[in-house]
This record gives C-alpha cells, structure tokens and sequence, in this order.
C-alpha cells in the first residue's frame, strides 16, 4: 500500500518503527523497544518551504526530526547581519545541544522545501533518554559530531583569507558530499540562491555572484541551470590551501 500523500507531494511516513529511511541518524536501529517508545512521543506535522521551526534565543521545547525535506539554519547579530551555520539534511535532529542543556535555542530553523518533521517535548525526550541508557550514548555521540561541524565552519569562515577561498572551500566540500561523476570532473545540484551561499561563508551576494562568473570564465566551474560542475576539484583546492 503506498504511503498517504500531503498537498505538497510528500509522502508521509507514519511510524518510526516502519520508516523508510531508517539508516544513520540518531534515532536508527534502536532496540525495539527504544523505537516503540520514541514512536508514541512524536508529533509530525508538515510543513511548506519558508516554514520556522524555531528560532534563535526561544526557549528549548523540544527537538525537531527531518522526516524528509531540508532546513537552514541561521544565526544573527544584534545590527540584523544572518549567516547560515549549516544546512540540515533529511534524517536529522535539531535543537538537540540546547534540549540537553536546557537552555535557549542557539540558531533558528527554516524550512527550504516541503517537509515532514517529528517534534518530541522536551519534558517526556529527558524522561526517554533516563530509560534508554543506548540512546544516551548516541546522544553524546551526536553532539561530539555536531562540535566537530562547527569547528569546521568556524575554521572555513575564519582561517579562509578571502571570499574567494571560502567559497572555494565550499564548493569542494559540497562536491565531497553529494555529487555525481561528469564527462569531466564532478558534478552537484546548487540548491541554495546567491544570497543564501553568501549567508553560509559571510560575503554579499554582489560578491557571490561576482565569484562565480570570475571561476567560470576561468573554467573553474561549470554552471548550467542549478547543475554545477566542477572539471578539476584540485584547482579549486588551490585557492584554499
């Protein structure tokens, strides 16, 4: 039987303990008994593309589960400047470092397409986690990985000397993660505006735009729709290291 349709195409998935994509997050291969509870915590609901989940300096309610779909999230300053701190894939679980810590939430979320997201209280997930020593551990795990992403970020923003190597370093980056072999070279799916990859490494989107076109001519890149292409990753690498 196919799984029930929202107005937005997703097909929805109804349990955790049936959920197709159940492979690497947090919350994956948990004992049964650990998943059956997790199940009867959850509250999904769907949400459209520019939907905020929660935002920076609320109070930690809770976490947020991507079902499917992808969310930015962002943090700003006190004069309005916003840099995107990530973005978050399906499978993942936000607001877990501030639910642990009961405190505010240090970003805010928002959703870049339609989505399917599991919210679990924060008063009943501690209660979860006080029952299930398994998911403790990966708890702790998870926020190990999630300081180590934001080294990474820090250090790209930080140690970068120029617009040009952080947006160097970051197309490689997302080449290592999601791309697909060319003709020549590699190739990914840019699935952010001008402005939101300007958000992600600190520059204006006049500059972002500016790049692009000086590493296209320069046969550095390819750009062909939202198709990015990238002939030999190692010249890239070269204005970075």
């Amino acid at each position: 039987m196919a799984r029930p349709r929202t107005p937005y195409g997703l097909e929805i998935i109804q349990s955790c303990v049936a959920c197709p994509v159940r492979e690497h997050g947090l919350f994956c291969n948990l004992s049964p008994p650990a998943l059956e509870e997790l199940n009867a915590l959850r509250q999904s609901s769907v949400y459209p593309p520019g939907a905020t989940l929660f935002v920076e300096g609320q109070p930690a309610r809770g976490l947020f589960v991507l079902c499917s779909g992808r969310a930015k999230l962002t943090a700003s300053s006190t004069h309005g400047r916003r840099l995107i701190v990530r973005m978050a894939e399906t499978g993942e679980v936000l607001g877990l470092s501030a639910v642990i810590s009961n405190t505010n939430y240090e970003v805010s979320a928002e959703t870049l397409e339609p989505t399917q997201v599991n919210f679990l209280p924060r008063p009943e997930f501690v209660r979860f986690l006080q029952r299930h020593g398994e998911v403790s551990v990966r708890v702790a795990e998870h926020l190990s990985m999630e300081l180590g992403r934001a080294y990474r970020q820090v250090a790209r923003i930080a140690l970068a000397p120029t617009a040009r190597a952080k947006l160097a370093a970051l197309l490689v980056e997302w080449a290592g993660h999601d791309s697909q072999p060319a003709a020549k070279g590699v190739r990914f799916q840019l699935r952010l505006t001008q402005e939101e990859v300007g958000e992600l490494i600190g520059a204006s989107r006049e500059t972002i735009s500016r790049l692009f076109n000086d590493f296209r001519r320069r046969g550095l890149i390819q750009l062909k729709g939202t198709t990015v292409t990238l002939p030999d990753p190692r010249k890239l690498e070269a204005l970075f290291t």
